[in-house]
């Protein structure tokens, strides 16, 4: 087992120490340091930032904990505590945006598809910001939910930043195996990250997840694709 190396273990730390005191206290912590919609009255910039410290679930919390240790350490041990650091919070932070951006373009279909249907913007509004709406003819319960549940869900947890750790690894060290998730036999990590990756894509368009619900799943393709970003730069900058 690779000994944790310093900057992955203050990062375990403060996510494990925030998770417990937010399991022990009557204040829901994620309200006020989970990621919102922008239009939502609970938003905050901050949350971009503090949002990758959070976790919904104990088991959200080890699987990412446990990730960050495997292939963190493994990073920070080639780059040092300072690239590995950097490369974290850029790509984690990268994450919330990107998840942002699709998060405000899926609540602006579903909000313009009641529109089209008949719904009033106050309505709307009265809707997202208190789960009240009036009933109008041709209005599904299904449309009604996912513009509810669209603005008013609350993404936390280091999945983003994790992600683009996860594709670094892949590229540091292509053919390392990994038997993780689902898969009942060693995989290659360049073979392991891009269909772990097609996954994610695929519930994140269509909404099916085998993994089951409440995954942000643009975050983790958007941690991703900022590594995968910095990776390349850092390859072609030493050329």
């Amino acid at each position: 087992m690779p000994k944790i190396t310093p900057v992955v273990l203050v990062l375990v730390v403060i996510n494990v120490a925030l998770f417990l005191l937010n399991s022990l206290t009557t204040f829901e912590m994620n309200d006020v340091l989970g990621l919102h919609h922008p239009d939502n009255q609970d938003y905050g910039v901050w949350q971009y930032l503090t949002s990758m410290f959070m976790h919904g679930s104990v088991m959200h919390i080890l699987f990412n904990m446990f990730g960050l240790w495997m292939f963190g350490t493994a990073l920070e041990g080639v780059w040092g505590s300072k690239k590995f650091l950097f490369f974290y919070f850029v790509t984690g932070l990268g994450a919330s945006v990107i998840y942002t951006l699709v998060n405000s373009y899926q609540f602006d279909a579903a909000a313009n598809a009641l529109m089209a249907a008949g719904m009033q913007e106050y309505d709307i509004k009265e809707l997202v910001e208190t789960g009240r709406y009036r009933m109008y003819n041709g209005i599904t319960e299904a449309a009604v939910t996912e513009a509810y549940q669209t603005f008013n869900t609350v993404m936390v947890g280091a999945s983003g930043a994790l992600y683009g750790v996860l594709v670094a690894f892949a590229i540091r060290y292509p053919n390392a195996k990994l038997a993780l998730l689902f898969l009942p036999f060693p995989i290659a990590a360049k073979y392991f990250v891009p269909i772990l990756l097609c996954i994610d894509l695929f519930s994140g368009v269509t909404g099916f997840s085998i993994f089951g619900g409440g995954i942000a799943h643009f975050a983790h393709l958007g941690g991703a694709l900022i590594g995968l970003v910095l990776m390349l730069y850092w390859r072609n900058s030493r050329q």
